[in-house]
């Protein structure tokens, strides 16, 4: 099964760039979405950032994996989190 995650843009360079979510930082190539900037959250797939997406709506799918990782190993404390940086 294959997931693409939402991610904040972090660092850009080119076609480069690293996200985050939570504490996890991936390197991630920009080629897909060359109109990203710094701060927005992307959809990352297999290293590549394929699509822009609002806050809200990333907020609202770290929140539900979030709750899955929760239900799935009990702990509540879990899972990526969406900072206000």
């Amino acid at each position: 099964m294959c997931l693409a995650i939402p991610m904040k843009l972090i660092e850009k360079k080119n076609n480069a760039g690293r996200v985050s979510a939570g504490n996890v930082m991936y390197d991630v190539n920009l080629a897909l979405v060359p109109e990203a900037v710094i701060g927005d959250y992307l959809i990352i797939h297999a290293g590549f950032a394929i699509e822009r997406l609002d806050r809200a709506e990333a907020k609202k799918t770290l929140d539900l994996f979030r709750e899955i990782d929760e239900i799935s190993s009990g702990d509540s404390d879990s899972g990526p989190k969406v900072s206000e940086a």
